[in-house]
């Protein structure tokens, strides 16, 4: 049940209200308050795209052996055998590690893009719970893609999509893992599932040049013009990546009133290269793609980024994430406006403190209000181990 609260006064004289979960213009009659007499509000940070899959990854991942080259290779050898090596325990403690570390960076929103080839039916019930067990709003897929067990694969995954309950912190949406892994009629199926459930796709486009030299193979000028022939992007459909689109191609993509999500991190990381391109848009927000949900160094890193690419237009990409959740969940404002969501963060000299989702207290004082940071992250040293050694047999 959404929670009614008073944030403040803050050392800036700023108070926040929210009733029944959405900011309000004036407190609730009787709503507990929370002083921050030496805080700052501000609205909780949003990460438009990761992979809660890979929360164990920060605890002894080993080396691929031999070292990958390219992005492909990466995927092949490091995240697609720690997708198929992930269970119902090692996903369990991986979501819960990812989604408490950030809640303590003041994130307050997650759009999550799930695989776990052989573990297909369950986990978005799984990501679901530890969401809602620690007070994280989020989005939630199944990324269904057919480089494992084909269209069988595909038609499991997109079923996975159709399990997730909506709920005050929860939303669906219909995954694909991208372009390249999938066929014409996988495309056109997740299209007809998302219009049926009344969401979104979510999906990588073009995050690497192989994603839009595959779809050349196949008759279309990129990934995008393909999605859009097989007529698969509702309005609202969250692209993420889009390094190798051309400025009319995200022009197009904006048109079509789709979202595209930045990682700079990941981008950097992987060499794919930086995604200029996306100045051409307005609804372009800010991701991580699994590396660790705290936004202000995603930032940091996109400005550093942007500099040296001589990129002007990368401001604004962290609170437009703010829109994008608005839309998905149904509010009429973001930001702490009146009729966004009552999801607030406090921070004293730079340092998260409180944290509000939904109206509730998830963190309080720097420390989770609901669980135990060093019992979650004990159980994730635990689940890693597993993982590591499922790994190396495959």
């Amino acid at each position: 049940m959404s929670g009614s609260l008073t944030i403040g006064p803050d050392r800036h004289g700023r108070t926040v209200a929210i009733a029944e979960g959405r900011i309000a213009g004036r407190p609730s009659p009787g709503a507990p308050a929370l002083a921050c007499p030496d805080g700052e509000i501000a609205a909780g940070h949003v990460c438009a795209h990761t992979h809660l899959y890979s929360g164990l990854a920060p605890y002894g991942m080993p080396p691929a052996d031999p070292a990958p080259e390219g992005f492909l290779e990466i995927l092949e050898r490091v995240w697609w055998r720690l997708d198929r090596a992930l269970d119902a325990e090692a996903l369990r403690a991986a979501a819960r590690d990812y989604v408490a570390h950030a809640l303590l960076a003041g994130t307050t929103a997650l759009v999550d893009h799930h695989e776990s080839p052989r573990f297909i039916e369950g986990p978005m019930a799984i990501l679901a719970e530890a969401c809602e067990d620690l007070g994280m709003r989020a989005l939630l897929c199944y990324g269904a893609t057919e480089r494992n067990g084909g269209r069988d694969e595909a038609r499991r995954g997109l079923a996975e999509c159709g399990r997730i309950a909506a709920t005050p912190l929860i939303r669906g949406l219909v995954g694909l893992h991208a372009s390249f892994t999938v066929s014409d009629e996988t495309i056109r199926e997740a299209g007809n599932l998302a219009r049926w459930l009344g969401t979104v796709l979510h999906i990588h486009v073009a995050e690497a040049r192989s994603d839009v030299e595959d779809a050349r193979s196949r008759g279309f000028d990129g990934p995008l013009e393909r999605l859009m022939a097989l007529d698969a992007l509702v309005p609202g459909s969250i692209l993420a990546h889009g390094v190798h689109l051309s400025p009319d191609q995200v022009k197009a993509a904006e048109a079509a009133s789709c979202w595209l999500v930045q990682n700079p991190r990941s981008n950097e990381g992987n060499g794919v290269g930086y995604a200029s391109s996306l100045a051409s848009s307005r609804h372009v927000a800010l991701g991580t793609d699994g590396w660790n949900a705290d936004m202000e160094e995603e930032e940091r890193v996109l400005f550093r980024l942007a500099e040296r690419h001589g990129d002007t237009g990368a401001t604004g990409r962290l609170a437009a994430g703010q829109t994008l959740i608005a839309e998905r969940f149904g509010f009429t404002a973001s930001g702490l406006q009146p009729g966004a969501p009552g999801d607030v963060v406090v921070r004293e000299d730079g340092r998260v403190r409180q944290v509000v989702i939904d109206g509730h207290v998830v963190v309080r004082d720097g420390k989770l209000a609901r669980d135990d940071i060093g019992a979650i992250e004990a159980e994730a040293r635990q689940q890693a181990t597993r993982l590591w050694d499922r790994m190396a047999v495959l």
